[in-house]
């Protein structure tokens, strides 16, 4: 029997929810939340009631956006003939806090691992496909996670764009190795990611 109320415990079992979080860690936050202010609680909860509401996916590159364009695509300044592929929005987040990065994105929203029942049909790579038919981009960046599942999907991705006859003029590299085998790249430092950008080769 638990000594804490019940909207209390329900509070820890939502954060329990949240990756990377263990029982003590969510308690842990759940006490920080309760001996805060309220008003810090109502603005936390006004703030994810917003981002449900209003955040959606960028319809060209599918990174989190306000509108149909997020502000990577709705940049002049970019260079439209280098996409960089990457796993999900946390790795956008990742490249454009530690590189200078000048080109566009593509967001999969997941990697091919037939374990997890998750094929190629299940990520947006027939979406890039289609935007690589368009004709702007010179050059792919596939910059997937360095484990077993990135290294398969960077593979398929390669193999798919080989496959039509007018995209073989397009230049496919692969970030450097000085990203660690098995890391994700959300977690690697500024140096890291510039050094692999730096670095990537043909693929």
């Amino acid at each position: 029997m638990s000594i804490l109320p019940t909207n209390v415990q329900k509070l820890i079992q939502y954060l329990q929810r949240l990756p990377g979080l263990g029982p003590k860690s969510a308690a842990r936050i759940a006490m920080y939340i309760l001996k805060s202010p309220k008003s810090y609680a109502v603005e936390m909860a006004d703030v994810i009631k917003d981002i449900k509401e209003n955040i959606t996916y960028c319809k060209t590159c599918f990174n989190f956006a306000i509108s149909d364009d997020c502000d990577v695509c709705s940049d002049p300044r970019r260079d439209k003939t280098i996409l960089c592929v990457v796993e999900d929005a946390l790795d956008v987040l990742a490249f454009e806090q530690g590189v200078q990065f000048e080109g566009l994105y593509h967001v999969l929203g997941g990697v091919v691992s037939p374990v997890s029942g998750i094929g190629p049909e299940d990520i947006r790579i027939n979406e890039l496909i289609l935007r690589l038919q368009v004709g702007t981009v010179k050059e792919v960046i596939i910059g997937t996670n360095p484990n077993i599942e990135g290294e398969a999907t960077a593979m398929y991705i390669k193999q798919e764009i080989q496959a039509i006859s007018s995209l073989a003029r397009l230049k496919v590299t692969r970030l450097a190795r000085g990203l660690p085998t098995g890391a994700d790249l959300e977690y690697a430092d500024d140096t890291t990611l510039k050094k692999a950008f730096e670095g990537r080769g043909e693929f």
